[in-house]
């Protein structure tokens, strides 16, 4: 391919917004590509780059509800322009085809309590995989993000929010680190109360959302500093719409620095561990079935209750290396949580599992020559409900 002309995806990249704006701006006329014989859109770098000059200052090309009147003032987009859309078309992240936009125009079926997805738009998300997406480590809205040792990223916190909840409704996150969920929350019109332990990531969370979002947008979520073993007991029973998080992965941030942590974190003055030794990490726990005891009985338990009922709780987790011994820890949370009771008379009952494909990350030799270990480029989305007994 000519270094002059570029697919969607790298149009994506060089314009730093999602595959999904990308085709919005093609139906709406703002950027004009060719087809190849095979159907799949060309673009012309000269184009994206006049367009790129005409949108500079322009601020959190992600957050498309807040850059809409500003491009009209700057004669970029007209006001009858609906290049920012609140449907995204659906996109598969390792391919560059969509469904029928035509099919984002569907009604909701009213009976539809869960989310606002028509059926078109419903049905892909019953995949039980899908890739991890990521605005990448060098783009202006990732670096506060990076400076976390165990991230994860928005986009994907987006998806599930939008699948299991509606607009305006309360969502939970007990684990809140720098704010992924509650700037998915705050660009998907959701309302986040989130929990964190250590000042440092709680300051960068709302920092974060000032920063990447808008001014003032952190004050439309929660953001609690403390234990969330504690802080979840202060909050009402029934409260919730749905809850994810990515809890700890035990000691994982506390092994010896290997040639991965060194060259992407050591190296660049990044964080290596959560905290600093302090008592109330969970990380920091000496043994493993404590620490799993601790997990699911005094956190998503009490998520639990605090869930409306037939509401979800989404769990993002990978399995680890503990020194020689592989911890399968995506199936000892299904083991420990699964049919629990909650405080409120409910049980917590497995509806699925989700695999969040991470196929960027870089292959490492590990036990080359000698023997097989695993690069884990997965996670697992374990879904949950809350039901009657």
């Amino acid at each position: 391919m000519s270094e002059n002309i570029v697919g969607t995806k790298q149009a994506a990249e060089i314009l730093g917004v999602s595959i999904s704006t990308i085709y919005r701006m093609v139906d709406q006329g703002i950027l004009q590509p060719f087809k190849t014989p095979g159907g799949q859109r060309r673009f012309s770098v000269s184009q994206l780059e006049e367009y790129q000059e005409k949108s500079r200052g322009i601020v959190a090309p992600q957050n498309p509800y807040q850059m809409k009147s500003t491009m009209v003032s700057e004669g970029i987009i007209t006001d009858s322009d609906n290049v920012f859309s609140e449907t995204a078309v659906v996109v598969d992240s390792d391919s560059e085809t969509t469904t029928d936009p035509a099919t984002d125009n569907k009604p909701v079926d009213p009976r539809n309590s869960l989310n606002d997805l028509n059926g078109s738009q419903w049905l892909p998300e019953t995949k039980s995989f899908f890739y991890q997406k990521g605005l990448g480590a060098k783009h202006p809205h990732a670096q506060i993000e990076r400076q976390h040792p165990a991230p994860f990223s928005f986009q994907d916190i987006s998806h599930l929010v939008t699948f299991f909840t509606k607009k305006g409704m309360e969502v939970l996150d007990p684990f809140g680190g720098v704010g992924s969920t509650a700037k998915a929350c705050e660009l998907e019109r959701r309302i986040c109360t989130s929990i964190e332990l250590q000042k440092r990531w709680h300051d960068l969370a709302i920092e974060r959302l000032e920063t990447e979002v808008g001014e003032g947008t952190s004050k439309n979520h929660t953001f609690i500093l403390g234990d969330a073993r504690e802080e979840l007991k202060k909050l009402g029973n029934c409260s919730f719409d749905f809850m994810v998080t990515s809890p700890p992965y035990w000691s994982i941030l506390n092994k010896k620095a290997d040639y991965k942590v060194k060259k992407e974190r050591l190296a660049n003055n990044l964080a290596t561990n959560y905290s600093d030794n302090d008592e109330n990490d969970l990380a920091n726990i000496e043994n493993y079935e404590e620490f799993l005891r601790i997990l699911v009985d005094e956190i998503f338990l009490e998520c639990g209750r605090l869930l409306r009922p037939k509401k979800y709780m989404c769990l993002v987790v990978s399995d680890f290396r503990n020194k020689s011994e592989f911890i399968s820890f995506h199936s000892d949370l299904i083991q420990a949580l699964n049919h629990k009771v909650t405080a409120d008379g409910y049980k917590i009952t497995l509806q699925g599992v989700k695999v969040l494909l991470q196929n960027h990350k870089t292959l490492l030799p590990y036990g080359y020559p000698f023997a097989y270990v695993e690069n884990i480029h997965h996670q697992y989305i374990l879904i949950f409900r809350k039901d009657k007994k």
